[in-house]
């Protein structure tokens, strides 16, 4: 008993010195809800990812034999002096990877594995002569042989001998896949008019796009010499000829190419590759995502003819559980496929109930964590790539939560990521119901409904990069919304203003025009009409799974920038531009793909600095160009570690070392282009300056200041010139990615943002918000998917979808100012009329 009285309540953080962490001591209790929060770059992820799950991770895999230590992906030291008391980490990040083009619901979650079970051992095969039999433990048992004989049957009406299916025979990404589509459910055809977009253009002037691809520009001069006329509009031409230019067969020919000099270049076996094949012989031969994008122009997508998109070989679906075939059963949603569980067990003999059991149970086990996370709508067959950042979150908490461990540390990155506000109650039920197991939870977040709930609150701040990293408040939310200075207190208290900007009253508010679509039938939107206002700000809020991103992204933005080559979708119909020439889409997506890329380098600000130093005297003297203050090229780089500033040690069973270079402790370039000076600051120097400081010491370089004034303006005044781009939140990341729009007119761009509150304080909300404004000062519109209250409070014009999700979605619920929808029905309506009534001081 005295042993467990003196079991420890807390972890003992001590001189963490993460990124921007100031040697931060504090005590995060155990067996509780703690809520991390701060402004964005204040130090919180440094605090719960760098530092608590680390060290926790670090630990239990430290345990493991060396044999199975050096199989996983393993993290070294964190910066830290001391933790202590740390249990085994389990974290969910902000930003999951995109699933693949194979991926779906049912792969995704791991639902598919146990239906494909199911349907081998417990289903209704079918033999070759149309004779279904009834599910039978012999089946099963037929399936579990390891002899000549796995899987023989014999039916028992006709006695011929054939093959059951195995639960490998139902994965349609190996042996199940459809014979067409090869499992991915889509066929893409090449479409002639895509090939050749304008036939009034000759073939010397460009009519045939595929033989504008690289490799190609000679084939006209081919064309030529088989006897095609290259100066006749395409659709002037014979039949003949237009079918030589479409299908005509691969032949090789003497051509001579004249050259712009007017000199003649002879070549003896030019092949001709027709419209055709030159996109064909392209995507064989590439494996380069943006080639394959390119090429992928030219194709038209469309549901597979054969397996109807459900991905699966047509010859599985003779075998059947209940009275669905696995495609059918694929089509349910997680709701719909719980509801079947009992069907099942209904339908099977007594003597295979004990197997059923076990599978089943797997399965109801699988889904209800799922259906807790408000993910009931999903169905199993939809595509991996189309869910959002706050599904995909979902889908990785539910497999930590169908373990139901005791004495873990869960660490969570910003889980409410695209969650409607009723779903945010379901989510703080589940993290309480981690607590109630025995686990401890620790939640980087900024919704102040999930602050609020919290056992007890950590703030760091005051400000974030250089300003944050320091401990301001640690307590229960009640003590924390009382403390002076505290950031998200008045937040909780409801004493800070909602709205930050002019809002546009509704009387006037198509007054600059509007525009739209209709979309007759894409998922689940049905002849649904998006009409939204000109020069405004307008969200689209609703559930998961409404249809959000198909009004917008499937829709809205390809019929907005269609083009001849690039026609809209034929779902899309009655388009009204009101003269909106340019669609801008800003996503949360993380910028470069490396740690080369930085703010200096995604901004013009390097090229400048580049400039800049070699006109410099000594630079001129030493006979050094730009090219010498990159350190991306040999010529400035440093020699040891090629200009990352780093060094990977790779020290066998021990986690790879990250280590700065010896030779330019991390500064990325060689001596002798340090050695050049500008006010004492070499180009690395300045490199290592956040903006606000950058403001100061190179106000008198013109182009250089007014991006760092942007940068500040954008509320990025934190960052280092020299900071990774793979390091910022997604907030971040949208606004770095606004630089380049601002302080220009904008009067025919749309501005698109998919959830821009993203990993957002509620006062850098306020920022951007005002950036928003900026915008739409310059003439621009502005549109944003989102889930954030304070967010659609802003806005001008508000379109509700849903009710509900999925099959329950695809409805207008409601339209107008936010003082209008406030006032209308549905959750949203519910949830916006309680955030103005806390706000209402």
């Amino acid at each position: 008993m005295s042993d467990y009285a003196h079991q420890p309540t807390q972890i003992e953080v001590r001189g963490a010195h993460v990124n921007n962490l100031k040697n931060l001591n504090v005590d995060i209790p155990l067996n509780r809800l703690v809520a991390v929060t701060g402004r964005s770059g204040s130090g919180k992820s440094s605090l719960a990812m760098g530092v608590l799950y680390a060290e926790g991770m670090r630990r239990y895999v430290s345990a493991l034999s060396t044999y199975t230590r050096r199989r996983l992906t393993q993290a070294g030291h964190a910066a830290v002096d001391s933790v202590n008391h740390v249990p085994s980490a389990i974290a969910l990040r902000q930003r999951p990877s995109v699933p693949g083009v194979r991926s779906t619901v049912g792969t995704t979650t791991e639902a598919l594995n146990v239906l494909r079970l199911a349907f081998s051992r417990l289903g209704s095969p079918r033999c070759p002569n149309g004779h279904q039999i009834p599910p039978t433990l012999a089946i099963a048992q037929a399936m579990d042989r390891v002899d000549d004989a796995m899987g023989e049957l014999i039916c028992p009406v006709c006695g011929v001998h054939f093959q059951a299916f195995s639960a490998e025979d139902f994965a349609f990404n190996s042996a199940g896949a459809c014979p067409t589509c090869g499992g991915t459910g889509e066929a893409r055809q090449l479409d002639a008019s895509r090939l050749i977009p304008d036939k009034s253009l000759t073939i010397r002037d460009g009519a045939v796009a595929s033989w504008r691809l690289p490799g190609r520009n000679f084939m006209q001069f081919v064309a030529q010499q088989i006897g095609i006329d290259i100066d006749t509009p395409f659709e002037d031409l014979p039949a003949d000829q237009q079918e030589m230019v479409l299908h005509g067969p691969r032949k090789k020919y003497a051509i001579n190419i004249p050259s712009k000099t007017g000199k003649i270049f002879h070549m003896d076996n030019a092949q001709f590759e027709n419209a055709y094949a030159a996109v064909e012989d392209s995507l064989a031969t590439t494996t380069n995502e943006r080639a394959i994008k390119r090429l992928n122009r030219f194709y038209i997508f469309g549901t597979c003819p054969t397996c109807h998109g459900s991905r699966f070989n047509p010859k599985l679906f003779t075998q059947l559980v209940v009275d669905k075939d696995i495609a059918q059963v694929s089509a349910l949603t997680l709701e719909e496929l719980n509801a079947f569980i009992p069907t099942i067990e209904a339908w099977l003999p007594e003597n295979m109930q004990s197997l059923a059991h076990d599978i089943l149970r797997e399965l109801r086990e699988l889904l209800r964590p799922l259906l807790e996370l408000g993910l009931g709508y999903l169905t199993l067959d939809r595509a991996g790539g189309t869910l959002s950042t706050g599904e995909l979150q979902r889908i990785q908490l539910s497999k930590t939560l169908r373990t139901q461990t005791t004495g873990v540390l869960y660490v969570l990155d910003e889980p409410s990521i695209g969650l409607h506000a009723a779903n945010v109650d379901g989510l703080i039920h589940v993290m309480q119901a981690l607590v109630s197991q025995g686990n401890s939870v620790v939640v980087v977040d900024h919704d102040p409904t999930i602050i609020a709930a919290a056992d007890d609150v950590i703030e760091i701040g005051p400000e974030a990069g250089n300003g944050g990293g320091h401990l301001l408040d640690e307590g229960t939310p009640e003590f924390i919304s009382h403390q002076p200075q505290s950031l998200i207190a008045p937040y909780l208290t409801g004493q800070a203003d909602l709205i930050v900007r002019p809002q546009t009253p509704a009387a006037s508010m198509f007054a600059e025009g509007h525009f739209g679509v209709t979309i007759t039938n894409r998922y689940n939107l049905h002849d649904f009409v998006l009409d939204l206002p000109r020069k405004r700000f307008s969200v689209i809020s609703g559930f998961s799974g409404a249809g959000k991103s198909t009004a917008i992204f499937d829709a809205l933005i390809p019929a907005m920038t269609a083009t001849k080559a690039n026609p809209a979708p034929d779902f899309v119909t009655d388009i009204h531009r009101s003269h909106i020439r340019h669609v801008v889409a800003i996503d949360a997506t993380p910028i470069g793909k490396n740690i080369r890329s930085t703010i200096a380098t995604y901004t013009p600000v390097l090229d400048q600095l580049r400039k800049f130093y070699a006109a410099l005297p000594a630079a001129k003297a030493a006979g050094f160009t730009a090219s010498n203050f990159s350190y991306n090229v040999a010529a400035g780089a440093c020699p040891t570690c090629g200009g990352t500033g780093e060094i990977s040690l790779d020290i066998q069973y021990l986690p790879d070392m990250q280590q700065l270079c010896p030779t330019c402790h991390g500064r990325r370039y060689n001596p002798e282009t340090l050695a050049i000076k500008w006010h004492d600051y070499s180009i690395a120097d300045i490199l290592d300056m956040d903006i606000t400081t950058a403001q100061t010491a190179l106000a008198e370089i013109p182009g250089i200041a007014t991006t760092l004034n942007t940068l500040s303006d954008m509320g990025l005044e934190y960052l280092h010139l020299g900071e990774s781009t793979l390091s910022l939140s997604g907030g971040e990341a949208q606004r770095l990615r606004l630089v380049a729009h601002m302080g220009k007119p904008q009067a025919n761009t749309l501005f698109v943002f998919d959830e821009p509150s993203v990993g957002l304080h509620p006062l850098d909300i306020n920022v951007l918000l005002h950036v928003f404004q900026q915008l739409i000062d310059q003439g621009g519109t502005v549109i944003a998917i989102e889930h954030d209250l304070a967010m659609i409070a802003n806005a001008d014009y508000i379109v509700d979808l849903g009710p509900g999700g999925g099959r329950d979605g695809g409805h207008l619920v409601a339209s107008g100012t936010p003082t209008e929808v406030a006032a209308a029905s549905g959750p949203t309506a519910q949830f916006l009329a309680a955030e103005f009534k806390h706000y209402r001081h």
